[in-house]
Order: structure tokens, then C-alpha cells, then sequence
């Protein structure tokens, strides 16, 4: 990945110098970076408030609730864990956190449960139905509320930046039913071939 961004920067002033424009490229490198710095401050900022209330939510034992509410849909997803387990607690945090955008503070519990799951993995070379299960889950990743795309569009001064939420529940919703949908017929048609053989 390094080899092709220094190789599109490289190029991109190669030409820039054939075209005696090599001033536009200076200028588009301190505007980028201004932009970066403004975007990244910005998004500090939010991702901190939803951490913390995260961190709020868990200290006062909404995230157990909230775990517990959505444990029968988690129970036919992965229905091979046992609903004490560490994996599942882990699993069931980083879908909350998903679903309300924070997919940044998701990723923390998203590796403890890929590595709570590669514990109870038989094959350590090899990922599990349920590593499989929960990784297609996390990258579909439903949204209830999409905070990244509500703060970019905030960041350039969108009229209205909530008005994505509609959109995004809907496209998340079915790129996880798609998800969900799809693992389970592989999971299916496995089972069918474990029995024949």
C-alpha cells in the first residue's frame, strides 16, 4: 500500500512538473493537510463524547442490559457459544457499538472476541464458523446511527447532516440481513455435507 501512494504521489508531481503547475500541488498539499487536521480534531471530539458514554453506559449496566435484550438474536447467530461466555459479552458490545456509529469504539471489543474465539477454536489455523459468523456481522455492520458520516457532513457545512440516518438504517440493515443470510446458507449447505460424509 505504501509503494502505491508514493508511487500516485510521485507520478501525480511528475506531471505536475511537465505542466509547470508544481504551485497547485504545493497548495493542494497545505489545504489537505489544514482539511486533515480540522476533520481529525473534529472527529476526536465526537468519538470521545460516544466513548465516554460507552464507558458510562457499561460502568451502569445498560451495555448488560442492552447485551441481554439482543441475546436470543446473538443465541441463533452463534448458537454453538455458550451465553455466559466471554466471546459473546465481547461480540455483543461491538454490535451495540456498531449500531449506534461508533465503529471505532467498536473495534477494542471486536478483537477481544476474535481472540476469545480463536481460544475455543479446535483448528488454530483455520477460522471458525463463528470467527466467520462474527466477521461478516461486524463488516456489514448495521447502523442505527451513522455519527462518522453525520459529523463529515457537518464538517462542510451540510444543511442537514441527520438526514443520512434514514438512508444508512436502511442500507445497513440490508447489508446485514444479506450477511446474515448468506453465512447461514454456507453454514447450511456445510452441515448437509458433513452428514453425507
Amino acid at each position: 500500500m505504501n509503494y502505491l501512494w508514493g508511487s500516485m504521489i510521485l507520478i501525480g508531481i511528475f506531471f505536475a512538473f511537465i505542466n509547470n503547475n508544481l504551485m497547485s500541488v504545493a497548495n493542494g498539499v497545505i489545504n489537505s493537510s489544514r482539511e486533515a487536521v480540522n476533520i481529525s480534531i473534529t472527529m476526536l471530539g465526537i468519538l470521545s463524547v460516544w466513548t465516554g458514554l460507552i464507558k458510562i453506559a457499561e460502568k451502569s449496566g445498560m451495555m448488560d442490559y442492552l447485551s441481554q435484550k439482543i441475546m436470543p438474536f446473538l443465541k441463533f447467530l452463534f448458537p454453538k457459544l455458550d451465553k455466559n461466555s466471554k466471546a459473546l459479552k465481547y461480540i455483543s458490545i461491538n454490535i451495540i457499538a456498531n449500531a449506534l456509529g461508533l465503529s471505532w469504539a467498536a473495534t477494542p471489543a471486536g478483537l477481544k472476541a476474535m481472540d476469545e474465539l480463536q481460544k475455543i477454536n479446535s483448528k488454530k489455523d483455520m477460522a471458525s464458523r463463528e470467527m466467520c459468523m462474527f466477521m461478516i456481522l461486524n463488516m456489514s455492520s448495521l447502523q442505527i446511527i451513522c455519527i462518522n458520516i453525520i459529523a463529515y457532513r457537518a464538517q462542510y457545512n451540510s444543511k442537514n447532516p441527520s438526514e443520512i440516518i434514514g438512508p444508512g438504517i436502511l442500507a445497513t440493515l440490508i447489508s446485514t440481513l444479506s450477511a446474515i443470510l448468506i453465512t447461514k446458507i454456507f453454514e447450511f449447505r456445510d452441515n448437509k455435507l458433513s452428514d453425507k460424509a
